[in-house]
């Protein structure tokens, strides 16, 4: 069985990602990393509830802080003192909730585990549909990252799987429930714990894509426009 490492944020996106991995036949390896965002903590919950839902083992599981993301600032999700953006899906600009070359960080806690662990494929539910806000979720950013992975790890074969990037956010959805993906367990709201807020940018983007397609999003929210 090929070992896979999977970075597990807790949100949808890596929830279905895991589900792919999973019907691939991998032994899966769960990675999360704690960075001071806002909602670290109902994050964190989702991971393990996730890791659970698929019986992955407290051995197979690895939680890191990488927390100098909030000392370095930047981002509305490490500083309160920067709003989180209000909802705009038409917006091409770099929004307010990115925070830093945060995926080069991830990942190379990844690449670091892969090489002790044995694991070769790193899936990350990195989304292209993102990528107008978020430079670090392009196509062409794995395909460079993948040559950092190649010319500076000792072990063979080991590399980064995007296997939702080209995907809408609907068509994740419509994965997500063809694989049985426990969307329920899921938290993608960017500032609250409790009830998802239902504006933020994130929330906007998960709203729409179940709205699309046509079935009702399992979790709370304090409002749910309709964002069709």
């Amino acid at each position: 069985m090929t070992k896979a490492i999977v970075l597990v944020s807790g949100g949808m996106d890596s929830c279905v990602t895991t589900a792919i991995a999973q019907a691939e036949g991998a032994e899966l390896s769960l990675l999360h990393l704690n960075y001071g965002q806002r909602t670290e903590a109902r994050e964190l919950k989702a991971f393990h509830d996730l890791a659970e839902f698929y019986g992955v083992p407290e051995s197979r599981r690895l939680v890191v802080s990488i927390a100098h993301l909030t000392a370095i600032g930047g981002s509305s999700l490490t500083d309160t003192s920067i709003p989180v953006s209000a909802a705009d899906l038409e917006n091409t600009g770099i929004p307010t909730s990115y925070v830093p070359f945060r995926n080069a960080h991830m990942l190379s806690v990844a690449v670091s585990w892969a090489e002790v662990n044995g694991a070769k494929p790193i899936f990350i539910g990195a989304v292209y549909e993102d990528s107008s806000g978020y430079p670090d979720c392009r196509p062409e950013y794995y395909a460079a990252f993948n040559e950092v992975i190649r010319l500076g790890t000792a072990a063979d074969g080991i590399h980064i799987e995007t296997p939702i990037i080209l995907m809408t956010k609907e068509e994740i959805i419509r994965k997500g429930v063809e694989l049985q993906a426990p969307l329920h367990l899921t938290w993608s709201c960017y500032q609250s714990e409790d009830l998802a807020c239902g504006v933020c940018d994130s929330c906007a983007l998960r709203l729409r894509g179940f709205q699309r397609a046509g079935i009702e999003d399992p979790i709370p929210y304090a409002v749910r426009p309709d964002y069709l």
